[in-house]
């Protein structure tokens, strides 16, 4: 089978796979059990929030050392909310992500570690106890510029270049509070680049000279939190998105993991992961050591925050 026909296959069997599963573990509860259940997702709950805030801070000052070293220090943020609302068979999920994050090292300026902000929103009705008919939308961005160098180079990226809007239609199967799989086959995705030098250039996939570009395709959104332990939390979200027009066999990949452990009620160790892979965004690499990239390919983007620092979660 051809790679054009194989991924619509894929997202289509996933969405299949969504809905057994669903009737599965509905035909699984008693009788009892499901009036229970129909009691309570058919009362009016209304609204449900969480606003998680981290700041990390790190510090090195260095006099007369004689190892060697330099002076730095950084200051990390973040912020997440969920909003989620509820009331007889509908249910509307609403989720902020924000991140920025700055260093300085010796008598460099200042660079940022960490640029993000994403907001998605998911409206579904529910069909049985445990899947929604839902419609997504989701948008990424950043908020300053990116430099090729420590010390400044050319720009890379700005705000809104790039950014991305995908709009989806599909099938929710949840889980609880905590699991939930949405599965679209059929997604509208586009790659916004409103910096003209980046639009000119044709970074992050675009046309040369164009601020956009459309993708149609299929799309994949899976988000899980669990309690590893006491004061342990994992949370984790994986989004796959295959372009059905161009190259469907090459599937965009952005998969985040997030663990938060609470020393007290405001001291916290977090750590980040960030792993995306764009096989429409070219990325450089110098392999003869001259300072020049000299080797462009797509390549799989990872990034590791880890933070030590104040915390806490306001709940409703």
């Amino acid at each position: 089978m051809k790679p054009s026909l194989i991924v619509p296959v894929f997202f289509m069997a996933v969405a299949l796979f969504t809905f057994n599963t669903a009737y599965q573990v509905q035909a699984q509860v008693t009788e009892g059990e499901r009036q229970l259940r129909n009691l309570s997702l058919d009362g009016t709950t209304g609204w449900k929030t969480e606003n998680n805030f981290t700041v990390a801070f790190s510090q090195v000052s260095l006099t007369n050392w004689a190892a060697g070293g330099q002076n730095s220090m950084s200051v990390n943020g973040r912020f997440n909310g969920f909003y989620n609302y509820k009331k007889e068979r509908m249910a509307w999920d609403n989720q902020v992500d924000l991140g920025y994050g700055i260093l300085k090292q010796g008598k460099t300026i200042w660079q940022k570690t960490d640029d993000r902000f994403e907001l998605m929103s998911k409206m579904g009705y529910r069909l049985t106890e445990h899947l929604n008919g839902a419609v997504l939308a989701n948008f990424k961005s950043q908020f300053a510029p990116g430099y090729s160098k420590p010390e400044g180079g050319s720009r890379i990226s700005d705000l809104f270049s790039p950014a991305y809007f995908l709009g989806a239609v599909g099938l929710d199967l949840k889980e609880g509070e905590n699991f939930t799989l949405f599965a679209a086959p059929v997604t509208m995705k586009t790659t916004i680049v409103m910096n003209d030098s980046l639009s000119k250039a044709g970074s992050f996939g675009v046309v040369p000279g164009k601020k956009s570009r459309a993708e149609l395709g299929g799309y994949i959104r899976m988000m899980w939190k669990h309690d590893l332990m006491k004061n342990v939390g994992l949370q984790t979200k994986v989004d796959l998105f295959s372009n059905y027009l161009k190259e469907p066999q090459y599937v965009d990949v952005n998969w985040e993991v997030l663990v938060l452990m609470k020393i007290n009620k405001y001291l916290s160790v977090n750590v980040n992961t960030l792993l995306i892979y764009d096989h429409d965004i070219i990325l450089g690499r110098d392999t003869n050591s001259d300072g020049i990239p000299d080797s462009f390919k797509p390549r799989v983007q990872f990034k590791e925050l880890f933070g030590l620092g104040l915390s806490f979660a306001i709940k409703k």
